[in-house]
């Protein structure tokens, strides 16, 4: 599968970096997962993969019971109890880092990034950008797993208050939060690795510097096999030469933005927000 990355400046030296909306991976994701406790129960009974795999399913179990739920919260009348959690929810929601939501949308069924960026950024930059925040994710959000995995006794103590447990759900969404975004930035990694050594292999033969930016311009054309592919586009060169208002990249700019390449609007807002 092919996952397909947006870069551009939104704000000084800020970049965003997201993905397109892509509504048929969450689908296939959905289908494949179990959706009873007994259908879990047959798939890691009769399952004899690793026991890594069959902590892929009880996750997977987890987040669509939470993504139901999630659901009905959203769906509760204006001024209820659920209404109100929901609006709490989003509030707790918008603190979290857009990288975050970035790698937790790199699953193991990518097998393919594909990048598009303005012609204007240099692609050398652009790619260890990314690497680098790849390489960042596996280590802040592993400490971050663990942090939240300690939490979770201690604020499951707190359910025998006659309220709903607020503090063990969100602790428990961000266990599973930052799992994902552990395991995407090690997929993503794998794959910038992955073509920065054949890469490297092409170019080691090359000593001047000059024809190792033309060889790198054209490494942004697609390869066979190659599971990095760097896609200038012009478009989005265009939007933003339209946009940009003393430095910063306007709301008016960043909505034609995200309905052309299908980004989701808040993440990207975020990143405007960032110092």
């Amino acid at each position: 599968m092919r996952a397909r990355l947006v870069v551009f400046p939104i704000r000084g030296r800020n970049w965003c970096f997201i993905r397109s909306i892509d509504p048929s991976s969450s689908e296939t994701a959905s289908a494949y997962s179990p959706s009873t406790i007994r259908e879990l129960w047959k798939r890691i009974s009769f399952n004899s993969e690793p026991l890594n795999a069959n902590a892929e399913l009880v996750i997977d179990f987890i987040s669509n019971k939470m993504n139901k739920g999630w659901t009905a919260l959203e769906k509760a009348p204006d001024g209820s109890f659920k209404n109100k959690l929901h609006g709490l929810g989003l509030r707790l929601l918008a603190r979290v880092k857009p990288s975050e939501n970035l790698l937790k949308s790199i699953s193991k069924e990518v097998t393919n990034v594909q990048v598009t960026y303005p012609p204007s950024l240099n692609p050398r930059l652009v790619r260890r950008r990314l690497r680098h925040i790849a390489m960042r994710g596996t280590i802040i959000h592993r400490k971050y797993f663990y942090g939240s995995v300690t939490l979770l006794p201690l604020t499951s103590a707190l359910s025998v208050l006659p309220l709903p447990n607020i503090p063990f759900f969100w602790v428990l969404f961000r266990s599973y939060s930052n799992w994902r975004a552990l395991k995407g930035s090690e997929r993503l990694l794998q794959l910038v690795s992955d073509y920065s050594q054949t890469q490297n292999s092409v170019l080691s033969n090359d000593e001047s510097n000059e024809m190792e930016d033309e060889d790198s311009k054209h490494q942004t054309k697609d390869s066979a096999g190659s599971p990095w592919v760097l896609e200038p586009s012009k478009e989005l060169e265009d939007l933003l030469c339209q946009g940009h208002e003393n430095g910063d990249l306007s709301e008016p700019a960043i909505a034609d933005i995200c309905k052309a390449f299908r980004l989701d609007k808040n993440d990207v807002l975020k990143y405007k927000k960032l110092m």
